[in-house]
């Protein structure tokens, strides 16, 4: 494959024009979940096609860059996170000629794309490890995982107590090439995704490699899954407790498995092969931690760019709540010179239509439909308050539809590997992964051929693009509108602070230049000062000279 095959987005460095602070800074970006947006060729599995054919959409609605799940080739035992070969694509999304065209097609509509990258497991597939199976004890591949003897008198004992993230041990007995039973290997989630040793130069050789692969591919940046988990502490010590592991770590970075400070000199390696390329290339980081100034360790002048504010998005709805983690994030952020990022879905928790559903709202995991009404005023609410504070905002596909949790998909059509093991992750993903509707009518609602991958919800087309665009109430010209005036009004995303004004309990406004945000969170209409003219709303509000009255649970933004 020849490399450098698509350009990246040119004046997008930190003294272009428009972005004196790089084009991340104040960026929308737009999570695709490649095998639920589009199907391009008709057999039910979205796919690179789809995304590509698709881009106009996303260009209209108004974001500026796409980030795609995992399309790397893989078993796919858990969605592609378990990479067999971070250099191909699995065919059910098409091939690396298909890659290009839609990097190619994506910059040319002025939308950057970020990848996701694996680098704390790779498959069981993949050829490392396959080989280290086949090879048995004292193969050197190996030690690029972690395989370790048991304990108890024939070794029939994990190596320490650590539990899977999806639920039961943590460990995986291997059988030796004679037959008798050998080591055993670490894998923090499914048996089919070992943990790399990042102790190894090895590790650490390949994934600078994988990284300039994809950068000379013309991607603009990553998005590091699992980023706070790719150190172990020497020894691999217990945890002391039996209870199922966190996906956080300690607040003193104790933990064992998950936010050692050693991750911090990979991130420094790979910044600056990051700088080496033109075009201001980023990484974002998936690091649940305990506390957003632990969150900050990982976007330092020198480290990644990004990081998810995981403690955003499990804030429930209420206003004095929210304006704390606001205001703590900001705060932690400020110091290392780092955007804050505010995010509400994705594509491993329950969608924000659904956990504000009901009160008070905002566990990141919920089997209850809940009201549905209530879930979706609420949910417009948040999403315009996201979008006025400063920094980066991420929209997951389909949100801007208002789309719901599928919570009564039959157990026969699930496919979350935690589903399947007791006391794991909750095991009700596939509910945010059902395939997003296009059109009102057909087999799949336009997203391709025939029945999709997970089957769609009746009365799906009501909630689809077709059916949404031109209707000024839909929640969908909510979210077209919203982020045109963020682009007209460019200093909504921009700064590091907000300025809070008085307001009654329960209700947050805000100030930005030239802009005022207000939140109802409570279950009532209040009466406040209207702050000018308003620009956007997330529901009716009514304004009687210098009195608004503002709706429960509505949010509205005011140009002074």
């Amino acid at each position: 494959m020849t490399q450098h095959l698509a350009a990246p987005l040119t004046g997008t460095s930190d003294d272009a024009p428009g972005h004196p602070h790089g084009w991340w800074r104040d960026a929308v970006i737009y999570q695709v979940y490649p095998r639920s947006f589009a199907d391009g060729n008709g057999d039910g599995m979205g796919d690179l096609d789809g995304v590509r054919r698709r881009l106009p959409y996303l260009r209209d609605l108004g974001v500026d860059a796409v980030w795609l799940s995992p399309f790397y080739a893989s078993p796919q035992a858990d969605a592609g996170y378990d990479v067999a070969d971070y250099r191909a694509i699995d065919p059910m999304f098409g091939t690396l000629l298909d890659a290009d065209a839609l990097i190619r097609d994506a910059h040319e509509l002025d939308l950057r794309v970020i990848v996701d990258l694996v680098p704390n497991h790779s498959s069981d597939a993949h050829e490392w490890f396959k080989r280290a199976l086949r090879e048995g004890p004292g193969s050197a591949l190996r030690e690029r995982y972690h395989f370790r003897p048991g304990k108890g008198a024939d070794g029939e004992l994990p190596p320490n107590d650590w539990e899977s993230i999806f639920g039961g041990p943590a460990w995986t007995r291997t059988t030796d090439p004679d037959g008798t039973p050998g080591d055993w290997y670490l894998h923090l989630f499914a048996p089919e995704q070992p943990d790399f040793n990042w102790d190894h130069p090895a590790v650490a050789d390949e994934f600078r490699s994988i990284l300039r692969f994809w950068l000379d591919m013309g991607v603009d940046g990553f998005r590091v899954d699992v980023a706070h988990g790719l150190v172990k502490a020497a020894g691999l010590p217990d945890i002391g407790d039996t209870g199922q592991l966190r996906l956080l770590g300690s607040a003193d970075g104790g933990t064992p498995f998950f936010d050692q400070d050693g991750v911090h000199e990979i991130y420094r390696q790979w910044r600056r092969i990051l700088d080496e390329y033109p075009g201001d290339r980023i990484a974002v980081a998936e690091a649940w931690t305990p506390t957003v100034e632990r969150t900050a360790n990982y976007v330092r002048p020198d480290e990644l760019h990004q990081a998810f504010n995981f403690q955003y998005l499990s804030t429930s709805w209420v206003g004095a709540e929210l304006r704390e983690v606001i205001d703590v994030s900001l705060a932690a952020m400020r110091p290392v010179g780092a955007p804050a990022t505010w995010v509400l879905s994705n594509h491993d928790v329950t969608r924000h239509a659904t956990r504000f559903a009901s009160p008070p709202g905002g566990a990141t995991q919920t089997r209850e439909a809940g009201d549905r009404t209530l879930g979706l005023r609420r949910a417009r609410a948040a999403t315009l308050l996201m979008l006025a504070l400063p920094g980066s905002a991420y929209v997951y596909q389909g949100e801007e539809l208002g789309l719901p949790d599928v919570t009564d998909l039959p157990d026969d059509a699930r496919q979350d590997p935690s589903y399947f093991r007791a006391d794991g992750q909750d095991g009700f993903r596939d509910g945010c992964r059902v395939p997003i509707p296009w059109t009102r009518e057909g087999s799949s609602y336009g997203f391709g051929g025939g029945d999709s991958w997970l089957p769609q919800p009746e009365g799906w087309g009501a909630l689809s693009v077709e059916a949404q665009t031109g209707d000024p109430g839909s929640t969908l010209e909510l979210y077209r509108a919203a982020l045109a005036a963020r682009k007209e009004h460019p200093g909504l995303g921009a700064g590091d602070s907000v300025e809070w004004l008085d307001a009654p309990e329960g209700v947050l406004a805000f100030a930005r230049p030239g802009f005022v945000c207000t939140v109802n969170t409570t279950d009532t209409a209040v009466r406040i000062p209207a702050q000018g003219r308003v620009l956007v709303a997330s529901g009716p509000v009514a304004v009687n000279g210098a009195e608004a009255e503002l709706p429960a649970d509505t949010t509205v933004w005011w140009t002074v």
